[in-house]
């Protein structure tokens, strides 16, 4: 559910109060673990370490941006693949199926 409109977006105080305290030309990263937050227009151009829960994703807000929530840009979980025996079969085919074709690229060496 989202919140509602006569309270306005939700944007973290701190956030507020930190982004007020620099320029967006700085090249500083500005750490947070406010995910919730809304992303503002007065954040496009700042560079946000949104925190994942192990360690901070560096975000650079443009205008695009505005109106997401910060830990939308920053996944909390790490996608590894699928597969078991077979998809370690394919891959390997596939590996040692370029190589060849690399080889048969480069020609003998003279």
């Amino acid at each position: 559910m989202s919140r509602s409109s006569k309270k306005g977006p939700y944007v973290d105080p701190k956030l507020l109060k930190k982004i007020s305290r620099l320029k967006p030309e700085e090249k500083t990263v500005i750490k947070t673990w406010a995910r919730d937050s809304e992303i503002s227009p007065e954040m496009v151009g700042f560079i946000f370490g949104v925190h994942n829960g192990k360690n901070f994703i560096e975000v650079k807000i443009t205008e695009d941006m505005v109106g997401y929530r910060l830990g939308e840009f920053s996944p909390t979980r790490k996608f590894i693949k699928h597969g078991g025996k077979i998809q370690r079969g394919l891959e390997q085919k596939a590996a040692t199926g370029s190589t060849e074709a690399a080889s048969k690229t480069a020609g003998p060496n003279k």
